[in-house]
């Protein structure tokens, strides 16, 4: 193909939710979605833990996942009945020692304004109520009691991949080396294999590569692949009552069917962005980081083995760890939908539809993301998301 109205860069959750949005609000002309790893080995999507919360620091965030949940609640009706993604509503677990009680707190408050299922408890109370946990240093913990969990990360990007080829769609199996501009705005792609694509629209929607992307337009965009490696161990004890903790320090652990996933050793700030090709999980973190933090929080966890592991990339926003959603100012036909850092999942089905609103009917219809928009990276104004896990 040679000519398209809208030309997406990316193929896995979050182009394909643009794509599947455009047509679901009446978008008819042509679109192509070029995606170059087609497998989706070694996209942010299948290699990330695949889970839904409702406990972030800004509201924004909060009605993001809410839209993905009230996906997964009609997800039958919407995508046939034998839809099934695995939903696992065992909640997050956030605790949080006496320095971090009070941000757990005033994030408390804008969740519970946003109607999220959310208790706040003290170190006792979360003892009580989870015998098998230990609150030494823990001076409170907010527990989702519905609405958020795990699930499985292949089906959902299968679904909607599988809707799409009823919408008729492009799937263009290639790589983006150029964006051809003009004075206001782009007017294509050029592709690894050797052809190009004429475009009324451009968007970003490339994952860890998103800043590359970019780029090539000319434009700045501060989002790059971080690696996070996440550990698959066995532990003698099952909690069937478990939901997903994030310990202070930042390491979470869940179950996953019979045995557990743990991770969240690297640190947010001040780590270097990744070697695109580097997915070698780093096992010296969970022996010498993680292992001794669960042993403490989960007593039952001080004999466990690990047994594989894998290293997957955020596209990481390194201004503000926070989504950046809609058009370039000064190129107004080149869209974002970027920089999740590591919650892009849960929110994609949501930023598509933003996005897919945009371009059909000119604004936000379902969910306001002026938040997230181009303007604050321009300014380097940080929109800060405090619960980055």
């Amino acid at each position: 193909m040679t000519q398209a109205d809208i030309v997406i860069i990316g193929g896995a959750i979050v182009g394909s939710s643009i794509a599947y949005y455009l047509r679901e609000e009446g978008f008819s002309g042509r679109i192509a979605l070029i995606e170059r790893d087609t497998q989706f080995t070694h996209a942010a999507t299948t290699l990330s833990c695949a889970s839904i919360r409702q406990q972030f620091s800004i509201a924004g965030n909060i009605r993001l996942s809410q839209f993905t949940l009230g996906l997964f609640r009609d997800l039958k009706a919407r995508f046939g009945v034998d839809a099934d993604i695995g939903f696992r509503e065992k909640g997050y677990l956030i605790l949080a020692s006496d320095a971090g009680e009070a941000v757990l707190r005033a994030n408390h408050r804008v969740q519970t304004a946003e109607g999220a299922d959310i208790v706040l408890e003290d170190g006792r109370a979360l003892e009580r109520r989870f015998p098998w946990l230990s609150a030494e240093g823990i001076a409170a913990g907010a527990y989702g009691r519905s609405g958020e969990g795990w699930f499985d990360a292949h089906a959902l990007l299968s679904l909607f991949r599988k809707a799409l080829k009823d919408r008729d769609i492009d799937f263009v199996n290639d790589e983006v080396t150029g964006v051809r501009t003009a004075p206001g705005g782009t007017v294509g792609v050029t592709l690894a294999g050797g052809g190009s694509i004429d475009a009324g629209i451009v968007v970003n929607a490339a994952g860890p590569q998103a800043g590359r992307i970019a780029a090539l337009a000319g434009l700045a965009l501060p989002v790059e692949p971080r690696k996070r490696s996440v550990f698959v161990f066995e532990a003698r004890d099952r909690f069937d009552d478990m939901p997903l903790i994030v310990d202070p320090s930042g390491i979470y652990v869940r179950p996953e069917g019979s045995v557990y996933i743990a991770g969240g050793a690297e640190p947010h700030e001040g780590d270097a962005a990744a070697d695109p090709n580097d997915f070698e999980a780093e096992w010296p973190l969970f022996e010498e980081v993680i292992w001794p933090v669960l042993a403490a929080r989960i007593p039952a966890f001080e004999a466990l083995k690990a047994t594989r592991a894998w290293a997957g990339h955020y596209d990481y926003n390194a201004l503000d760890q926070n989504a950046v959603i809609g058009p370039h100012p000064d190129m107004p036909n080149f869209l974002f939908c970027n920089g999740f850092s590591g919650h892009g999942l849960q929110q994609a089905p949501a930023a598509g539809r933003a996005v897919a609103e945009l371009v059909v009917h000119g604004g936000y219809q379902t969910i306001d993301c002026s938040a997230f928009g181009y303007d604050r990276i321009a300014e380097g104004r940080p929109f800060r998301e405090l619960n980055v896990i």
